[in-house]
């Protein structure tokens, strides 16, 4: 078994025995004795190949897991994992990712909870990287917290896999004063005003802190107060190019809500720095691929 150094993919550590337990119904080794079919269908010891095909093209993300699984399920079985690209690699239809070569009951075993780490992480990295190639270098895309829960790090891994940024990580390490805690504090100035005594406070300075306006009136206020990261929230076509003009190159510009890839291409023409898609996590599709077992022998 590897251990999992990259600190995206930490958060794996847990997820993975979780995953098995879920497929082979135990709670640790030994898991090939959890696969009721692979046990009366492969007899002990037998042998043979198979390799993991994609069967769309896209951005591979989770190949590390993938290869954490099946050495997990494997233990002592013998079991050669070579991975034939790298994450964030982009792949065709009919591409070989990953050949397997050993024993059949332990890829038989890992095969699903492999899958389905691949096929999730590498749906949010293609998505990425769809939305990427729209914006165009101009316009930097961010993804949001909407991840599935106890997958963020993951996902957020697949995002820069794909060629995306990460917005904050979760709540605790930027500031990002939104509708609901400007109503709470009592308007807007309060929120800024409070965010930034308690960051001086804590002695931490270098935090981000970033505002949400609805209206280019609340525009005008953050400019104002000096807020250096706004995001016009659910702006429409025709209120970007005014508050652009506004900010003048003050404050980074952030676009959010419901934005399509149609989009993108306009909003960098108009100025815009940055803009987050919660789509690139809530509604990537899974990518498409699948193992084969191409033989073996006694």
């Amino acid at each position: 078994m590897t251990t999992i150094t990259n600190p995206w993919l930490e958060a794996a550590e847990a997820l993975i025995p979780l995953a098995l337990e879920e497929d082979l119904g135990r709670s640790g080794p030994p898991w090939l004795s959890g696969d009721v079919t692979g046990n009366a269908c492969v007899p002990a010891g037998r042998t043979g190949s198979a390799w993991i095909e994609a069967r769309q093209a896209g951005v591979v993300c989770g190949l590390p897991i993938v290869r954490e699984v099946f050495e997990r399920v494997a233990e002592d079985a013998p079991l050669a994992i070579h991975c034939l690209v790298e994450d964030g690699d982009p792949v065709t239809a009919g591409q070989q990712l990953v050949e397997l070569d050993g024993s059949l009951r332990a890829i038989l075993a890992g095969e699903r909870t492999a899958l389905n780490f691949l096929q999730r992480l590498s749906g949010v990295a293609s998505a990425a990287a769809a939305l990427v190639a729209l914006a165009g270098p101009r316009l930097q895309v961010l993804d949001t917290r909407k991840t599935t829960p106890g997958w963020r790090r993951l996902e957020k891994l697949a995002v820069r896999a794909g060629g995306a940024g990460n917005h904050r990580l979760g709540l605790h390490d930027m500031y990002l004063i939104k509708e609901n805690h400007i109503r709470a504090a009592g308007g807007l100035a309060r929120a800024v005003e409070a965010a930034r005594a308690q960051r001086a406070a804590a002695g931490r300075p270098e935090m981000a802190l970033e505002l949400e306006v609805e209206t280019l009136d609340e525009l005008r206020q953050a400019l104002e107060l000096g807020v250096d990261w706004i995001m016009l929230d659910n702006f429409s076509a025709e209120q970007i190019a005014p508050a652009v003009a506004l900010a003048a190159g003050r404050a980074r510009l952030e676009v959010s809500g419901g934005i399509q890839g149609d989009r993108l291409a306009a909003l960098a023409r108009a100025g815009v720095d940055l803009v987050s898609v919660g789509a690139l996590t809530h509604s990537a599709r899974a990518f498409d691929c699948s193992l084969l077992v191409r033989g073996n022998g006694a």
